[in-house]
């Protein structure tokens, strides 16, 4: 057995580990190794950090501790939200804020829980596409009326329409009391009369109330000098009479007084110029001492110009008109007509002058073969009393 293993031993056997053995330098590999260390966070990096970690935290409190922090509880809330209710009655007046506006009208913050909501049709008395033609855009603060609350979500149905139509009523009252003249426009008619729109109200003006004959159709969208004659409110009743408004007009168009007036038409014998809601006629004759042969050199259709009044026939409703006897100068106006409407009152006062002592003269003459009137002409063309040394018809001659 000895020499076996002996025997054995002798032999080159290779070694039982392989930890042993030993690769040549060049076909070791290099230890894979875990490096583990720090480094510098951005600024950026650590702002989202900060964040991520503050989200969690206030997400740990909402589920652990929902009302630490807060001042007061949910019944708080609800009694702070019903003290600060407001007067939702019908026809009460609310102060509000328009927020948002869309195509069918504007909502309004009127600080309170209910929800406000202004429709289209009642932000004006005029008829309009957008609420925004009617000056109503975010930020504006304005009085409502409160006329109707929406049953579904209680939504509170605003006017401004009907605040409107209460002060236009008034007012048209206090014009009526006041018996002024008022401007309206057309805007409808029918068989009877048409529709005029004064104070952003619509008022009926019967055919038999206006001055000239016409149909519906030729004075629409025409303005029309007006009066009162009913305002009724309850009954919603406004009727007015341009006959009347032109019986005033016309009581003042005295012979050499100076209106202003916008030339409506041309034709080739004049101009017809309407000097408030009455047409006159500006004779080709009457515009300029110097000839005239194109009226439209000088005039044209929608100029506003001053004349004066050289007749006016009340009942065949014709008035004529003249620009020559304003005329500082004659041909003043062809070469500078602003002259002319600059002095016009002055040439008129001086017209007036001359008309008034023709007339004196005119009476003078007649009282030369009625002495028994008692009157006498100045040499200033001034009419006053014969002088008390002036021989009476009844005294006698004497001799001296």
């Amino acid at each position: 057995m000895a020499s076996l293993a002996q025997h054995v031993a002798g032999l080159p056997c290779p070694p039982l580990s392989g930890a042993s053995r030993r690769r040549p330098a060049a076909q070791r590999r290099p230890p894979s190794a875990l490096v583990c260390g720090t480094y510098a966070l951005t600024k950026d990096e650590r702002e989202r950090e900060r964040m991520r970690q503050l989200f969690e935290d206030a997400a740990d409190r909402c589920r652990t501790a929902p009302m630490d922090g807060v001042a007061f509880s949910p019944d708080d809330l609800d009694t702070a939200v019903e003290s600060t209710d407001i007067d939702t009655e019908i026809g009460s007046l609310i102060k509000g804020t328009v927020f948002m506006t869309t195509s069918n009208g504007a909502y309004i913050d009127i600080q309170s829980k209910s929800t406000a909501f202004l429709p289209l049709d009642e932000a004006c008395l005029l008829d309009i596409d957008n609420v925004e033609e009617a000056g109503i855009r975010p930020g504006l603060v304005e009085e409502f009326m409160i006329i109707d609350e929406n049953p579904g979500d209680e939504t509170l149905i605003l006017s401004l329409q009907a605040i409107q139509q209460e002060l236009a009523w008034e007012r048209c009252r206090q014009l009526q009391a006041e018996d002024v003249v008022v401007t309206g426009k057309v805007i409808g008619g029918n068989k009877g009369g048409v529709v005029a729109l004064v104070e952003g109200l619509k008022g009926f003006v019967p055919f038999s109330q206006v001055s000239s004959k016409t149909t519906a159709e030729e004075l629409l969208d025409k303005e029309l000098p007006l009066k009162y004659v009913e305002v009724d409110e309850e009954q919603g009743r406004l009727v007015l009479s341009n006959r009347k408004a032109m019986a005033d007009s016309q009581a003042q168009l005295g012979i050499g007084s100076v209106v202003l007036g916008t030339v409506e038409s041309l034709k080739p014998y004049g101009a017809f110029i309407d000097i408030g809601g009455i047409n006159g006629l500006l004779h080709v004759s009457q515009i300029s001492h110097d000839r005239v042969a194109d009226i439209s050199t000088v005039l044209q259709p929608g100029d506003t110009l001053k004349v004066m009044i050289l007749s006016h026939d009340r009942e065949r409703g014709r008035v004529s008109l003249s620009t020559k006897k304003l005329e500082p100068t004659p041909g003043d106006m062809i070469r500078n007509p602003k002259l002319v409407f600059e002095k016009a009152d002055e040439m008129a006062q001086v017209f007036r002058q001359r008309i008034a002592q023709a007339e004196a003269m005119a009476r003078a003459d007649m009282l030369r073969f009625q002495p028994e009137s008692g009157l006498t002409l100045s040499s200033e063309g001034i009419l006053g009393p014969l002088s008390s040394d002036a021989p009476s018809e009844d005294s006698e001659p004497t001799d001296e």
